[in-house]
């Protein structure tokens, strides 16, 4: 990316864009465009062609979802398709329309079927079925990245994307109907200490084997392609994981510990909150192209669990 040029940040106010954010500012970029949900709302195909319009963007990280848990996707899968098409659909046109110069479109690890071949290789995108628990989600996601690359086919953008795993660390949602695995687990274990309750109980079985990456190394690695690849050189999309796998047993045990609860550990033993059984990228053509993770789970557990006892 060129020095103080425009840089359109979506999400901002999440997990993700405050880390990307503060890594951005650190970096000498103060020309950022930080548009908050009230400000813009989305899924508003004019109010996003306006703003677009009017602020010219030069460089954007389309980091805006509505995201969450097993049991929110579950609830809602209409919500979690429907508002993620608008939103990336509507980011992605206007940027083409208006000769943005590169985008990234941050995805997920739900694109990829549910008996997947582990670990999962960027090609096996749209070899089987999708995890009926966050098939809305997981839809959503791979029309934003099929869009990227018809757009880089037909118009020649320069629209690039990249397939994380969960992630987690400070600013994520805790306690609430979004959160994810993690901060659902240290919001419990918390709980449950401050309390003095004797049993926590987790849905699932634990079985589920799940990869990990701190927020900051995903940062890491939306600037680390954004200024160093362009997507003839990447190709339709990269896997940026951790390459650390964990059950969800063994991950609440850590957890656990981490946090000093003493109590007892108990899964409902319900399957179906399971979700795929397991989740794990090839991160191989990331190392290849120069990008690796730098935390540990348990590095980053306990910098996560520390600015949550501190800010909760």
């Amino acid at each position: 990316m060129e020095k103080g040029k425009k840089i359109l940040v979506t999400g901002s106010n999440g997990m993700v864009g405050k880390s990307l954010v503060k890594r951005l500012r650190e970096e000498g970029e103060n020309n950022l465009l930080l548009p908050s949900s009230k400000e813009l709302d989305l899924r508003n195909q004019k109010d996003v062609e306006n703003y677009f319009e009017i602020n010219k963007p030069e460089y954007v990280f389309h980091l805006a979802a509505k995201v969450g848990g097993i049991a929110a996707n579950m609830a809602a899968p209409t919500e979690f398709l429907y508002d993620n098409l608008a939103m990336e659909t509507n980011v992605i046109m206007s940027a083409r329309k208006n000769s943005v110069k590169k985008l990234l479109f941050l995805g997920s690890s739900c694109i990829y079927p549910r008996e997947c071949e582990q670990p999962m290789k960027e090609e096996s995108l749209l070899t089987g079925k999708l995890e009926p628990t966050n098939e809305g989600y997981a839809l959503a996601k791979i029309c934003g990245l099929k869009l990227c690359e018809y757009s880089n086919r037909q118009y020649g953008t320069d629209f690039i994307n990249l397939m994380p795993p969960n992630i987690y660390g400070p600013n994520d949602h805790f306690g609430s109907e979004s959160s994810h695995v993690v901060s659902a687990q240290i919001t419990k274990f918390n709980d449950a200490k401050t309390q003095g309750k004797e049993v926590v109980e987790l849905w699932g079985t634990g079985n589920a084997k799940r990869e990990f990456l701190f927020v900051e190394d995903a940062t890491d690695a939306m600037v680390y392609f954004m200024n160093n690849y362009p997507a003839d050189k990447i190709g339709p999309f990269v896997n940026i994981g951790s390459g650390e796998e964990v059950s969800i047993k063994d991950l609440a045990y850590l957890v656990k510990e981490i946090i000093g609860y003493n109590g007892e550990l108990k899964f409902n033993q319900d399957p179906k909150m399971d979700g795929m059984p397991r989740k794990l990228l090839d991160n191989s053509k990331a190392a290849n192209l120069g990008w690796k993770a730098k935390t540990s789970l348990k590095d980053g557990l306990e910098k996560t669990i520390e600015w949550y006892l501190k800010n909760k």
